[in-house]
């Protein structure tokens, strides 16, 4: 009861919110036109509205919690909600993986965009130093160690150790081979710009790869999810057919020792369905 009375709080906040700000909307329109506005879109329209926005602003693991705070009022028991409130970090640090991968991917492309653009400056008639300067204004690779980079190459110093400093941040490890490079071209006199020809071709291969071995992986991956997302459809099934699967599960022995070794069971299986397809991409 306490739990229903939680949502139905929610539900209203978000309806005098959204009257809120459609009345503070009203307002200023009449004023600034001197005219009557429309009453707007119906209520509900509003409320939906008003879940999206919230959607948008809440972390994605925030609705594991909502969806156990579902269920726990449809099944009068705390037991999802607790299981809710314990997906929690595991989907943050899904979520944390997920965006630190988007980064290093980020950067390996502004790495490939960085040796375009120095061996197109190189071939312009530009000194290292100076089209490095150059490129690095048309392509940010260096990430937090564009400052000491930049020093180097305005201020002789040295260039390829402040390079190979960069390659460490996740994703810039083409900046270990362009640090080669200009190793061996400033040194020992060889073409700079015929290197880092080769260099962006094989960088720009080893994206290739990767993004051609994720997307055939992509089918394992959301089989292995769809696989997942089946006992929910049993409970659905059963709810429709008059069973009350939430009832069995969640106040009586059997169902509760069920319950515990089929979401292990579960777990188990999307860990090592999903394992699997994580080594494949690592190697």
């Amino acid at each position: 009861m306490v739990m229903g009375t939680v949502v139905l709080c929610a539900v209203a906040g978000a309806l005098m919110l959204g009257e809120r700000h459609t009345g503070a909307r009203r307002a200023r329109l009449l004023l600034a036109g001197g005219e009557a506005v429309g009453t707007g879109p119906p209520v509900w329209g509003r409320v939906w509205g008003q879940l999206v926005r919230l959607r948008a602003r809440l972390r994605s693991e925030w609705w594991a919690l909502a969806a156990g705070l579902l269920v726990a009022v449809l099944g009068s028991s705390v037991l999802p909600l607790a299981a809710g409130a314990a997906g929690v970090p595991v989907l943050r640090r899904n979520r944390l993986a997920r965006a630190a991968r988007r980064v290093r991917e980020r950067r390996a492309d502004a790495v490939i965009a960085l040796c375009g653009a120095l061996a197109g400056e190189v071939r312009a008639g530009r000194q290292p130093g100076q089209a490095l300067l150059c490129a690095a204004r048309e392509a940010d690779g260096f990430g937090d160690a564009q400052a000491a980079v930049l020093a180097a190459a305005r201020f002789g110093g040295d260039v390829p150790g402040a390079l190979a400093t960069a390659a460490r941040q996740p994703g810039a490890e083409g900046l270990r081979a362009l640090a080669a490079c200009w190793r061996v071209a400033v040194d020992q006199g060889a073409g700079l710009a015929a290197g880092l020809d080769r260099l962006d071709t094989a960088l720009r291969a080893e994206r290739d790869q990767r993004a051609d071995l994720r997307a055939q992986l992509a089918g394992a991956r959301a089989t292995a999810v769809m696989l997942a997302g089946l006992p929910v459809l049993g409970l659905l099934l059963g709810t429709a057919m008059g069973a009350d699967p939430l009832h069995v599960l969640l106040h009586t022995g059997a169902g509760l020792g069920c319950l515990v070794v089929g979401g292990a069971l579960e777990g188990v299986g999307l860990w090592w369905a999903l394992g699997i397809v994580r080594r494949a991409e690592a190697a």
